[in-house]
């Protein structure tokens, strides 16, 4: 089970199994054994009341007392079985109570009197006393032999009215319902403690197991807070793949990410401050050069013209870098015709390449309208292909194919120059990184053109990769989702 919800899920259905089980165990255990203690079967004194109303008023006054009594015993059902093998109140039997006037029959049946003759009963003696109970059944209530070939049934006492007729008095165990039978000594307090027990097993584990990682993840958090991006909280939890083990990963992943931010943003103004000082101290050569009273004084202005531009132009490289990273709302799209500006960039890139002979082919038509910025789509794409252009040979030609898929829309820009190490081609879209980096320099690139792609497509949510030909050449992957095609 990896999902922390099943697994809390199935911890308290078992939890729950378990106490109710146990209680159910210890609520019959308990009930058997007060149900069958010999203090519930030692109640003559109900027989002996009923023999006396009817001997002082018939069956009628033993229905009027049977009806005022039948529920007089909380845990027995009282019946009085007439001659005829009925409760004389009409009522139906319980099964209980069935099966125990059909053994009563039995055993009277294989008594000592013979087949088919019925005991003897002693009618009361006259002069005796008012009420007082016939010889034979005070003889059968009180356990003794009554007079003549009797054997006495201590389960089903019989009693016998004025007329000699035979009643038998069933008094039979009532099995109460499993909630009747927690009202028993001692079931309640059980049930109380296996609960106790069981949730605070259960409880204890399931708060470790979840304290654990949270601690840590606060732990981390802590540390992030103080800027502490070495701190990790995954340790100790890889055999698990719940949801706190995978929130904790993800929590390593952006401690790395935050790490690797923090390096890139070091690395970032680093390299802002080189590329600014750069034109500033040619700068103040040429202005120290300018003061000099020989001094081509043209030359030197012109130079300082030259440094200004470079600087301005890095300047808004780097802006327009930071609003792409940095940006918190939707940027204005518009719908135009993507042919019309691919082909534009090829007419530019064609006229810079004509100093040496570099042409550049366009393969291949997108045929649809986009709905994206035109200005940074047209910046993307023009980044990637004056750095093709700039780094080809003498005479190669630069090919440019627009290819339409399922998935969107590709272009593809391919050149024939020395290509990119294979651990760089991931790294030549960060800002100010350069494979060469004097010849990018005396090339008059600053290192920030691809990170400007990247950011773009990025921002309407393609991506830009970049692979080396199989005969030479670098080629960089411009891809458009199907979300951004009007």
């Amino acid at each position: 089970m990896h999902s922390l919800f099943l697994r809390i899920f199935v911890l308290f259905w078992i939890a729950m199994a378990l106490i109710v089980g146990g209680s159910i165990a210890i609520t019959f255990s308990v009930a058997a054994r007060e149900y069958e203690s010999p203090e519930y079967l030692r109640r003559p004194n109900v027989a002996i009341q009923a023999s006396e109303v009817l001997a002082a008023g018939g069956i009628s006054a033993l229905r009027k007392w049977l009806g005022a009594n039948e529920h007089a015993i909380p845990d027995r059902d009282l019946f009085i079985i007439g001659p005829d093998g009925r409760d004389i109140l009409g009522r139906r039997l319980s099964d209980s109570a069935a099966r125990r006037l059909e053994f009563f029959n039995r055993e009277s049946t294989s008594g000592f009197a013979p087949p088919g003759a019925e005991p003897p009963l002693a009618e009361p003696p006259s002069g005796g006393p008012p009420g007082a109970a016939p010889p034979g059944v005070a003889a059968r209530l009180l356990g003794r032999p009554p007079p003549g070939n009797f054997r006495p049934q201590r389960a089903a006492p019989q009693i016998v009215g004025p007329d000699g007729s035979t009643y038998t008095v069933l008094l039979v165990p009532r099995r109460p319902s499993i909630f009747g039978a927690l009202s028993l000594p001692g079931i309640s307090l059980t049930i109380l403690c296996i609960a106790l027990v069981v949730s605070a097993f259960a409880s204890w584990w399931l708060a470790q197991h979840l304290s654990a990682p949270i601690r840590r993840l606060q732990e981390g958090a802590r540390a992030l807070a103080t800027e502490n991006l070495d701190v990790r909280v995954s340790a100790g939890l890889e055999g698990r793949k719940d949801e706190l083990a995978v929130l904790a990963r993800d929590f390593d992943a952006m401690a790395d990410q935050l790490r690797s931010n923090r390096s890139a943003a070091t690395q970032l103004l680093r390299d802002i401050s080189h590329e600014l000082r750069s034109p500033l101290a040619r700068m103040r050569v040429a202005l120290g050069l300018a003061r000099q009273p020989t001094a081509d004084l043209q030359r030197q202005l012109d130079r300082l013209e030259r440094e200004i531009e470079r600087l301005d132009g890095l300047i808004s490289q780097v802006l327009k870098l930071a609003r792409l990273h940095g940006i918190d709302k939707p940027f204005e799209r518009e719908k135009f015709d993507l042919d019309e500006v691919i082909e534009e960039v090829v007419r530019d890139a064609n006229f810079e390449g004509a100093v040496k002979s570099c042409t550049v082919q366009l393969n291949g038509a997108a045929n649809r309208t986009v709905h994206a910025n035109r200005d940074l789509l047209r910046s993307a794409v023009e980044n990637v292909l004056r750095n093709a252009v700039r780094y080809s040979p003498h005479g190669a030609p630069v090919d440019v194919t627009v290819d339409r898929g399922d998935s969107g829309l590709c272009i593809m820009i391919r050149d024939r120059g020395p290509g990119v190490p294979e651990n760089d081609l991931e790294r030549i879209f960060e800002p100010f990184y350069r494979v060469a980096e004097s010849r990018d320099r005396d090339s008059g690139g600053e290192g920030i053109g691809l990170a400007i792609t990247s950011q773009v497509m990025r921002a309407h949510g393609g991506w830009a990769r970049a692979g080396n030909r199989a005969g030479g050449g670098l080629e960089v992957r411009l891809n458009l989702p199907a979300a951004a095609l009007a």
